[in-house]
This record gives structure tokens, sequence and C-alpha cells, in this order.
């Protein structure tokens, strides 16, 4: 076994992951949780910390902590459950930019006979009680995976619009199908960057996101959703998959319309300090706009979509 997995311990316990109607009181936790990594790196005038040597368009802190283990809340009541892929026993498991750990964590715990790693450019967030089965590994996807070839039966990946550079994508790709073992799986989620229909206040959120998101770097136009199908077919997996999935934006549509709207909005305040800073904005300026545009969300009904795309080695 290579030196990077850990030894095997008992077996963890199955979870008892709560079912996609009982998500929201562990979101609303994920609010108030404490224990993230906050050293300083970057400070800005919101005194949100962000990472010097990352395009990385969101902050690296407490609040962002919070926010992500919310998303994931949002995204597994969204999905019903965590992967779309069909994944049978997988033996090996790793996520890439695994943010927080849930994601993993829940994996380990969903298979207790795996061994599975989250990998990032740093731990965000120290768990009091991991699986025995999980553990975390420091690494940063865009310098290539710490990982021998053929190593992992399911290689996870989700919302890296924000990390990693458009022109970097195939090569990322590639980089995943290296390390995945014949027969494995790897899957793809992003958001759609779009909605429909949109107000003017929508659309004028929606371009200045864009353009700090191009401003590092970043897809800000919806190309890599548009292309995750084709990144895994061009790094030679087969029977690839492509899932558009329809998701009510606001109030309007009940819990997971709130939920994604919740998460959308504290999604944009983390942005409030640079969107300000580049577009002569106050903050009161900012959160007026993202306060409309959230009720013409409910007004216009908008709906939202994200694209997952999965497929296997050969």
């Amino acid at each position: 076994m290579p030196w990077w997995f850990f030894r095997r311990k008992s077996p963890a316990v199955p979870s008892n992951s709560a079912p996609p109607g009982s998500d929201t009181p562990e979101a609303a936790r994920s609010l108030r949780r404490t224990n993230a990594v906050t050293s300083p790196d970057n400070v800005d005038g919101d005194q949100r910390r962000y990472l010097d040597e990352q395009p990385y368009l969101l902050p690296k802190d407490l609040q962002e902590v919070n926010r992500l283990d919310f998303q994931h809340y949002v995204l597994r009541a969204v999905l019903h459950r965590n992967y779309l892929a069909p994944i049978q026993a997988p033996r090996q498991i790793l996520d890439v930019g695994c943010g927080t750990g849930q994601w993993a964590s829940e994996l380990a715990r969903e298979f207790p006979q795996a061994n599975v790693i989250g990998l990032d450019v740093e731990e965000a967030k120290q768990q009091t009680a991991p699986p025995p089965n999980y553990r975390f590994v420091k690494g940063d996807v865009l310098k290539g995976l710490p990982f021998p070839d053929h190593s992992f039966d399911f290689v996870h990946q989700r919302f890296l619009w924000t990390a990693l550079p458009l022109a970097a994508w195939p090569r990322v790709v590639q980089e995943l199908a290296r390390v995945t073992a014949p027969g494995g799986w790897i899957e793809l989620l992003e958001p759609g960057l779009e909605a429909a229909p949109m107000g003017p206040t929508h659309r004028q959120l929606d371009a200045m996101i864009k353009e700090l998101a191009a401003l590092r770097g970043l897809d800000g136009e919806g190309t890599v959703t548009a292309s995750l199908d084709r990144y895994l077919w061009e790094a030679g997996l087969s029977q690839v998959q492509r899932q558009v999935i329809q998701v009510p934006f606001g109030d309007w549509g009940g819990r997971i319309g709130s939920l994604l709207a919740l998460d959308f909005r504290e999604f944009a305040l983390a942005l409030s300090g640079v969107a300000t800073k580049r577009f002569q904005l106050s903050p009161q300026q900012y959160q007026a706009l993202l306060q409309t545009m959230l009720q013409e969300c409910n007004q216009l009904q908008t709906t939202y979509q994200f694209v997952a795309a999965y497929g296997q080695k050969q």
C-alpha cells in the first residue's frame, strides 16, 4: 500500500446522514462554528482573509468555512445525496479541493471500508472527531497531485471555478484521470453561472462577479461548466454523462430555493470588500444591490442550474 495511505483502522460506524428534508438545522449550525484556520495572509478592509499566492476568488477565513459547510448541506439537499456517479464499493476515494472536509467525511462514513483523502491548499477546519478512515493531505492540484498513478477508485471535485484558472482546467482534469484507477470514476460539479429570468439588478451584480473572476484569470462566463463532459472525454474517460440540475432560486421556491438564495447572499457578501473597491461602491450600496437582486428573483421566480459530469477510467 502506498506510503500516503494511512493504516487501516477499525471500521467507522456508518453515519446517520440526515435525509434531504432535514438539512436546514445542520446548515444553520454550520454558520455558527468556530474551529477554523484563521492565520493572517492578506486581509481586506472588511477584515476578510485571502490567500496571497492563490487565484482563489473568495476569502479563506471562519466566515467562509461556515458558508462552505452551509453550501455542502444545500448541495446535498439539491442532489438528494453526495454524488451522482454509479460507484459501487470504492476502496480509495479522493476529494480534490475538499474545503472543510465535510463531503469527504460523510463519504468516509458511508464507505467505512474505504480510505478517504481530502486534499486542499490548507486545512480549513480541524475536525474534532473525524472518521478513522479519513485523512487530510495538503496539496495544490495546480502543481500536480502528490499521489501515484491509478491510486483512487473515485475522484471527486466540485465548485472550483472560483479557484482554478480557466486555462488550467484541461490539464487539471488530466491530472485527476492520472490518479484514477482503471474502472474508477471521476465526478465534477460546477454552478451554471446563469439564472433565468434575470432582472436588471441581477444582471448588474452578475456582471460585477464575472469581472472580478476574470481579473484573476478565472472563468466568469460559464465556459468551464459547459465543458465539463468534454474535459472528461479529452482525458480519456468513457461512459461520460452530463446532468443539468434545475433549482428554484429564492423564497418563492420553498426550502431549497430559500437555502440556495441564502448561500448566494453569503457568497456575494464575501466579495463585498473587493467588489466595493473595484466598482467604487459603499458597502451600503453593494448590500442594497444584493437585496434588490434577491427581491427580483422572487418576483420573477428565477431558477438556477448546476451541472454535473462523470466518467469512467478505462
